[in-house]
């Protein structure tokens, strides 16, 4: 178990389109949500969805088999590893993420701040 079913932070049924609707609506920097990934991938279960400067980041998270760890994005070397999708969200409460956005190549950080419901 992730540790996600408890949380206020996470939007079970929620699709990508909800998602990011309801974040655009909160138009908060650092508004987030954790919804099921659209692929059903047991390798890629959940998405982290953030919201900062007027654009919404779907990020994945991985879960890695081997060590039964969850990652976020893609893998990559000395990629910080944690035991349930809560420890992401606590880490990133306090530690800023990185943001990616790949059609303009830049980059943002952002802590995770605001709790977005889907209703």
């Amino acid at each position: 178990d992730a540790g996600v079913h408890s949380k206020a932070w996470y939007a079970a049924t929620c699709d990508r389109k909800t998602a990011e609707d309801a974040l655009y609506r909160s138009n908060k920097d650092g508004s987030f949500l954790i919804r099921k990934s659209s692929g059903q991938d047991s390798r890629q279960p959940y998405t982290l969805v953030v919201f900062y400067n007027r654009r919404v980041y779907n990020i994945p998270i991985r879960f890695i088999e081997s060590t039964r760890q969850y990652a976020l994005g893609r893998e990559k070397s000395g990629e910080e590893r944690f035991d349930s999708v809560a420890e992401i969200v606590e880490n990133h409460q306090r530690s800023s993420l990185v943001l990616i956005d790949s059609q303009n190549n830049t980059k943002d950080s952002t802590k995770l701040k605001h709790i977005v419901r889907v209703s």
